[in-house]
């Protein structure tokens, strides 16, 4: 069987990555043990599919398609920075999003349930709209962490650049040595 690694995603422009890359930067001072996403991987993830059969890309496709009929566009903006899963542990650094983020969680919930029948199942934890712009390293220590979530509280929020979300997209996830690769399989127009 082959196997895809997938997730559903919306892009976000480059204004908002420059954006984003402007709070890592204010991060980065210190040197904290942190893997940084690079601004060609930033995304707002919608679902997370894993490992998948390539052969339920197009039954993917046509979930996505019944799940969004009719789904207008939505505008989001950039929020401030936080982490996952407290500032004392963080394992996750990210910036949040505001705007039309009722619209944004509806749409992740009936992309959820649309692919429940293909055996995905539904996340347990609630959906929270966010920016991943970094990913804390395994081997830091507790102090290295508590540092870096202190840190953030300091941190300049993003301006709050908006945009407009009008497709959401189905990647395909290649891990390479040098950074991921995605690769669009698919894409749904939002109306309007």
């Amino acid at each position: 069987m082959d196997t895809w690694r997938l997730f559903i995603a919306v892009e976000v422009p480059p204004s908002v990555k420059d954006a984003l890359v402007a709070v890592q930067q204010q991060l980065q001072r210190g040197s904290p043990p942190v893997k940084w996403v690079a601004p060609a991987a930033m995304h707002l993830t919608l679902q997370f599919l894993g490992a998948t059969d390539t052969q339920l890309v197009t039954p993917i496709g046509a979930a996505l398609r019944q799940a969004l009929a009719g789904q207008p566009a939505c505008e989001l903006r950039l929020g401030p920075p936080g982490v996952f899963p407290n500032a004392r542990r963080p394992s996750v650094l990210w910036v949040g999003i505001d705007g039309a983020t009722s619209a944004l969680e509806q749409m992740q919930r009936s992309i959820a349930a649309a692919l429940r029948p293909l055996g995905f199942p539904v996340e347990a934890r609630p959906f929270r709209a966010h920016l991943t712009i970094g990913r804390v390293r395994r081997d830091a220590s507790a102090a290295q962490q508590a540092h870096l979530g202190s840190m953030l509280a300091h941190v300049s929020p993003p301006p709050a650049l908006s945009w407009r979300v009008t497709e959401v997209i189905l990647f395909q996830s290649e891990l390479l040595r040098e950074g991921p690769r995605y690769t669009a399989r698919d894409a749904v127009q939002l109306i309007g």
